[in-house]
């Protein structure tokens, strides 16, 4: 069964987190209308880290995750888990990380189909120019994280 149950966070708005079979499956601005709206204990672990991330008194989650997708988008995201708190890198350097040096493009594909944004930091990757660049909550939200990050 998949559970899901949205919270309203300062710096993120609301946010609606998904369980299944004890696995965190998606952290979106949307619900997704195949799940039963329920709060879990684990979507309620999973609220209150991300409080602490908001609140900077958390800079790694611990949490089990489970996000679908392909092979290669797996790949991308197990790297993204991998960029320090505060740190980035481009798409070119994750996706020769994942390797495929010369999958920049698929790189950012995959980032943009993360379904567990900010546990799993894909707004730690910026343009090759250190640019931002692509987010699915906008330019203003991938700063912002950012900013938060450095400021701790």
């Amino acid at each position: 069964m998949r559970y899901c149950f949205g919270y309203e966070f300062r710096l993120a708005g609301k946010l609606f987190i998904a369980e299944e079979d004890g696995f965190i499956t998606a952290v979106s601005k949307t619900a997704d209308n195949s799940c039963v709206l329920r709060e879990t204990s684990l979507i309620r672990e999973t609220k209150r880290q991300l409080e602490e991330y908001f609140g900077k008194t958390r800079t790694h989650f611990t949490l089990p995750l489970k996000p679908e997708g392909t092979d290669f988008q797996k790949k991308i995201w197990a790297e993204l888990e991998k960029i320090p708190y505060g740190q980035t890198i481009s798409y070119g350097e994750l996706a020769k990380r994942a390797g495929n040096p010369r999958g920049a493009r698929a790189a950012g594909s995959a980032c943009n189909k993360n379904p567990v944004c900010i546990i799993i930091p894909c707004h730690r990757v910026v343009a090759a120019d250190g640019s931002l660049t692509g987010y699915a909550y906008g330019i203003e939200t991938k700063q912002m994280l950012l900013e938060m990050e450095r400021r701790s």
